[in-house]
């Protein structure tokens, strides 16, 4: 089969390896109709972070045709139309239990790679696999492109809105305006913030931040940017902060725009030097996060506002690519000309 194969930095390429088999009772086998390129994906790309040449490609978004099921397997069959969130929670330990399968305590492989193929191997599949009514055939282009971004970023930002506890009246702002902090603009608005403020220092994402519901944009950085949330704020800073990218910028931005006792919501992958937390301890400012409970959102609220109509999150894909041009795919992102690449396997 196709698949994805990270060959250094600055290049992937597709290269022919073998499909995936059941291993375990639990796994499934997925044939990838679509998938797609992360902010994360490209740490390597751009010799961010090390990895080994000609290495399996870190893809774990994806929508697809369930092909093969394990023998433990009961909720799911050959045929069934599936999400493939890129969290593997099993649905009954304590983390679980509590909405948190991003932190799953009964197995260490519980995140997704691979997924920028024609076929992926689950693992965990019984409880975090998510069923989507029908087939892909009825349904129109962009409502698979919003069901795709289930798969991770909508509920990653979601994931931000709820560890942050933005509720009805909150003033948001979500530090980030790649396709996780987009999408939070989206979760913030579900939950019920009355003013969102939005960094974006890049058009297109400033027009589809407004679009998803942002009632203010701040294209300064650092320092400046913090004198304008609290010139806005009247000096009171956010009652939520979402940080949706992780560096060391962000996140010292997030801690200094959240007033007193707010929360700030920390789901962009950390490549941060140490934290010094004496500044969020003397504001009392608590921070919470992680890898995203996708599996719990999809089920309980994201996968019903997507069919109703209700919420786009697959607006954030704004470029779209065939799995052989999978190089053209990560380069879009990372020249910053597409927002979130799309590819389409199938």
């Amino acid at each position: 089969m196709k698949s994805t194969i990270f060959v250094k930095p600055g290049k992937v390429e597709i290269q022919n390896i073998e499909k995936p088999t059941i291993q375990k009772a639990d796994d499934v086998i997925i044939h990838i109709l679509r998938a797609c390129v992360c902010g994360s994906d490209l740490w390597a790309y751009r010799d961010l972070e090390s990895k080994e040449p000609n290495s399996e490609n870190s893809g774990h978004e994806a929508i697809g045709i369930v092909e093969e099921v394990g023998k433990a397997i009961t909720t799911v069959k050959p045929g069934d139309f599936v999400i493939a969130p890129f969290t593997h929670g099993c649905g009954h330990c304590a983390a679980c239990r509590a909405g948190y399968e991003g932190s799953c305590q009964s197995h260490s492989d519980n995140f997704s790679s691979g997924y920028q193929a024609e076929y992926a191997r689950y693992q965990h599949a019984e409880w975090s696999l998510v069923k989507i009514p029908g087939k892909p055939e009825d349904y129109s282009d962009g409502m698979l492109n919003s069901l795709l971004a289930l798969a991770d970023v909508m509920a990653t930002g979601y994931h931000a809105a709820r560890v942050a506890n933005v509720k009805t009246g909150d003033t948001v702002v979500v530090v980030g305006d790649g396709a996780v902090g987009l999408c939070g603009v989206i979760a913030a608005q579900m939950r019920g913030a009355k003013r969102i403020i939005a960094m974006s220092r890049h058009e297109d994402r400033q027009k589809l931040a407004t679009a998803f519901g942002a009632t203010d944009i701040i294209a300064e950085r650092g320092d400046e940017a913090v004198a304008k949330v609290m010139s806005l704020t009247n000096g009171a800073g956010a009652d939520a902060v979402l940080e949706c990218v992780g560096s060391e910028l962000s996140t010292d931005t997030a801690m200094k725009v959240a007033r007193p006792g707010a929360i700030v919501g920390r789901v962009g992958l950390p490549h941060t030097p140490k934290t010094d937390l004496t500044g969020p301890f003397y504001s009392n400012l608590a921070v919470a996060g992680g890898p995203a409970s996708v599996t719990t959102y999809d089920k309980s609220v994201l996968l019903k506002a997507v069919l109703d109509g209700d919420i786009h999150p697959g607006k954030v894909f704004t470029q779209r690519f065939d799995l052989d041009d999978i190089d053209a795919a990560y380069q879009a992102m990372a020249k910053r000309e597409a927002i979130k690449s799309l590819v389409v396997v199938d």
